[in-house]
């Protein structure tokens, strides 16, 4: 959990300057920048074909929030004294990457489900994974409400309170990113079900080797923003290794470029695309019809892949 900008304890990354932040954060906002417009782009002409998938939406809005993270941070570098930039700024770089770990879930859960029907279609897996995410979205508002409160109060006992919560849900979002990964090994490790199936491009393999990759990174992160917090806090005139700006940007917006990047160029949202309305085995692969949300998907990977080389 990050510290309040007040606090006389070493923040990860430290203070935001005008020599060092601002010209990393001006390379990070068109990159991201990008990376909102290809995924846009994508989830837009799909859905003109009836083609409806909803991580295209996710990725575009992580890059959009990562974009908001990065001018705060500018803001913040160039105004080190002023408390609600820092507030935002640490706000925006915690909110935006539960999107990653949102999607790296459910293209597991889909693999889960299609590999062993009878225990990803299972309605306790379902109330699990819905139960997951509502605690995601707990964790990220208690984070948030401890941040705005710690900045406000110099209780002791307030302060010690929200670091329990701080380390509760940083351990947390340790777990959910693990999560991924105890799906695939069901998937792989149970015996193989006679109802089997597949579902979008590609073989199964390489689905989950580009779900691997991106779940390593997204638990690394994770893992890093767990770990910095259950360590003891150090004084901003000591501060750790993991303090340090290097360890800042690279556990941080360079992995999560690296996931962008690796689930755009991988064109997940034909990889790993469901027709809507999946509840039950044999749905993934049932065949389309006249109409359905996959229609056109055929003409749809031809027209896109010009689209994406004229941006």
């Amino acid at each position: 959990m990050p510290l309040s900008p007040r606090s006389p304890n070493a923040l990860i990354g430290g203070l935001p300057t005008p020599q060092t932040d601002v010209p990393i954060c001006a390379v990070f906002i068109p990159i991201f920048l990008l990376g909102s417009l290809l995924n846009a782009t994508l989830f837009f002409r799909n859905l003109r074909r009836k083609h409806k998938f909803i991580p295209s939406w996710l990725l575009n809005v992580f890059c959009l929030i990562r974009i908001v993270t990065c001018s705060t941070r500018i803001a913040w570098a160039k105004d080190p004294t002023n408390a609600s930039l820092a507030v935002a700024a640490q706000v925006f770089n915690n909110a935006g990457v539960i999107f990653l770990y949102i999607i790296n879930l459910l293209f597991a859960q889909r693999i889960l489900r299609a590999l062993q029907p009878g225990v990803g279609w299972n309605k306790g897996a379902s109330v699990l994974v819905k139960g997951v995410f509502a605690g995601v979205v707990a964790s990220l508002v208690m984070g948030i409400t401890g941040l705005v409160i710690s900045v406000n109060t110099h209780n002791p006992d307030t302060l010690r309170s929200i670091r329990d919560i701080g380390l509760a849900t940083s351990t947390y979002i340790v777990v959910v990113t693990i999560l991924p990964f105890v799906f695939l090994g069901l998937a792989y490790g149970l015996p193989a079900s006679p109802e089997a199936e597949n579902f979008g491009t590609g073989s199964m393999r390489a689905k989950t080797r580009v779900l691997l990759v991106s779940c390593f990174l997204a638990t690394v992160i994770a893992g890093f923003k767990a770990g910095t917090t259950w360590e003891r806090p150090r004084a901003a005139t000591d501060p750790a290794w993991y303090d340090a700006k290097a360890a800042f940007y690279c556990f941080g917006f360079v992995l999560e470029v690296s996931i962008v990047a690796l689930l755009t160029a991988a064109r997940v949202d034909r990889m790993f695309f469901v027709q809507n309305g999946c509840k039950g085995p044999g749905d993934y692969s049932r065949p389309v019809e006249e109409g359905s949300e996959s229609e056109g998907t055929g003409e749809l990977a031809k027209e896109e892949g010009i689209a994406l080389g004229k941006l």
